[in-house]
C-alpha cells in the first residue's frame, strides 16, 4: 500500500491552462518594466486562510533579523526584490485585498506597508511563468477555523465526544442534544460566505480599479489557501479537517463557477507542525495531496510542506509563535513553493 501522505502525483492531467513562459528559472529574476500580455485574460487566484495568509512577516526595522528589511540589506538575500534603494515592483502583477478594498501593483509594501504575506512569493512567481496579466486577489481574516468559520456549504452535522457540531449554517458552533443551545451571533461557514462574496464583488468592479483590465476578460485560475491554526484549539474540528478541507476544493470550484481551477496549499498550522493537532492537520493537508488516495485531484491539486521553513524566535523580529514569529523568510518562501506548485499544475502534462 502506498503512503498515507505520499506528495507524489501521478497520471495525467490534460486541462489546457494560461500560457506559460519558457522553462522556469531555479530562482526569480528581477521585474522588468512590462505589463501583462495585451488582449489576453486576466488570470485570477484567490488567496484564503487565516491570519499568516493576511500576512504577517515584518517588513522591518532593519536591525531585526528575519524581517524583510534585514534578509535583503544586511544578508543580502532575495535581490529580484530590491532596485537601488527601492522596492522592485511588478507592472504584470496586481494585488487586491477584497476585504479592505485596496490593491497595488505587486511589491513588498502592496499588502499594507508593514508587513507580507505569501502574495509576494506566489505573485512574483506568478508573474515571471505566465505571459498574461495576474491578479492576486486575497479575501480571508485572522482567527477563523475550517471547522467552524470557513465550513463550506454541503457539510453536515455530526457528533464527536458527546456533542454534536454544527453542519453549514446550523449555529451554534456545538451542543448537547436535548439541551437549550447557547445563542451567537454567528453561524458555521459564515466566513466562507463572507469572504465569497468580498471577493466576487471585487471582480464586478474589477474594471474601476485595476489599471490593466482595459476591456480584457478575466478566469479564475487557481485557488491558494494556507490555514489550519485555529483548528488546532478543537480536536473535533483537527479530526474533520481533511474531509472539509476535500469539499472545500469542490466547494469554491463550484461557487467561483471554476471547475478547472487549480487548486495548490501550505502546510501550516501557526506552530511547527510536529505533534498533537497541529501534526494531525498538517497529515490532512498533505493527505488530499495524494492522487492515490484522492484520484478526482490527480494533477490539480497540490501540496507543499512549509514545516521546515519554520524560524526559531531567536532569529525573527517577534516571539509570536502562531504568526511563525513574523519571520519574513518563512512567509516569502511559503509564496514562492506555493508558486512553483501552481505553475508545475499549469505546465505539466505528464506525472508519470
Amino acid at each position: 500500500m502506498p503512503s498515507r501522505f505520499s506528495l507524489t502525483i501521478v497520471a495525467a492531467f490534460l486541462t489546457i491552462g494560461p500560457a506559460l513562459a519558457d522553462e522556469h528559472p531555479k530562482t526569480i529574476l528581477k521585474p522588468d518594466e512590462k505589463p501583462g500580455a495585451a488582449g489576453e485574460p486576466i488570470r485570477v487566484f484567490i488567496l484564503m486562510g487565516q491570519s499568516n495568509m493576511v500576512g504577517m512577516g515584518d517588513i522591518g526595522p532593519e536591525t531585526a533579523k528575519g524581517s524583510l528589511l534585514n534578509l535583503t540589506r544586511q544578508e543580502k538575500k532575495y535581490p529580484w526584490l530590491v532596485d537601488g534603494e527601492k522596492w522592485t515592483e511588478r507592472r504584470d502583477v496586481y494585488y487586491y485585498d477584497a476585504r479592505v478594498r485596496k490593491g497595488a501593483p505587486l511589491s513588498p509594501t502592496a499588502n499594507n506597508g508593514k508587513s507580507i504575506g505569501p502574495e509576494l512569493g506566489f505573485g512574483f512567481v506568478m508573474g515571471q511563468v505566465l505571459d498574461e496579466p495576474v491578479l492576486v486577489l486575497k479575501s480571508c481574516i485572522g482567527n477563523r477555523s475550517l471547522g467552524w468559520d470557513l465550513l463550506p456549504p454541503g457539510s453536515k452535522p455530526y457528533t464527536y465526544g458527546g456533542k454534536t457540531y454544527a453542519g453549514y449554517k446550523d449555529t451554534p458552533d456545538s451542543w448537547v442534544e436535548g439541551q437549550p443551545r447557547k445563542e451567537v451571533k454567528w453561524y458555521a461557514g459564515k466566513q466562507y460566505d463572507d469572504d465569497m462574496a468580498n471577493a466576487k464583488e471585487a471582480l464586478k468592479t474589477i474594471a474601476k480599479w485595476y489599471p490593466e483590465y482595459r476591456d480584457q476578460q478575466y478566469e479564475v485560475a487557481g485557488f491558494v489557501w494556507w490555514q489550519g491554526h485555529k483548528d488546532t484549539g478543537n480536536a473535533a474540528h483537527a479530526d474533520k479537517y481533511e474531509e472539509n478541507l476535500e469539499r472545500l476544493i469542490e466547494s469554491l470550484r463550484k461557487d467561483y463557477d471554476a471547475p478547472k481551477a487549480k487548486f495548490v496549499l501550505a502546510t501550516g498550522c501557526g506552530n511547527p507542525g510536529r505533534e498533537g493537532l497541529g501534526l494531525k492537520i498538517a497529515e490532512a493537508q498533505l493527505a488530499i495531496g495524494d492522487a492515490r488516495m484522492y484520484p478526482k485531484f490527480r494533477g490539480n491539486v497540490k501540496v507543499i510542506d512549509s514545516r521546515d521553513l519554520w524560524r526559531e524566535a531567536a532569529d525573527s523580529p517577534k516571539n509570536q509563535g502562531y504568526h511563525y514569529n513574523r519571520n519574513a523568510e518563512t512567509y516569502l518562501e511559503v509564496g514562492m513553493r506555493l508558486g512553483w506548485a501552481m505553475a508545475d499544475l499549469f505546465k505539466k502534462r505528464d506525472y508519470s
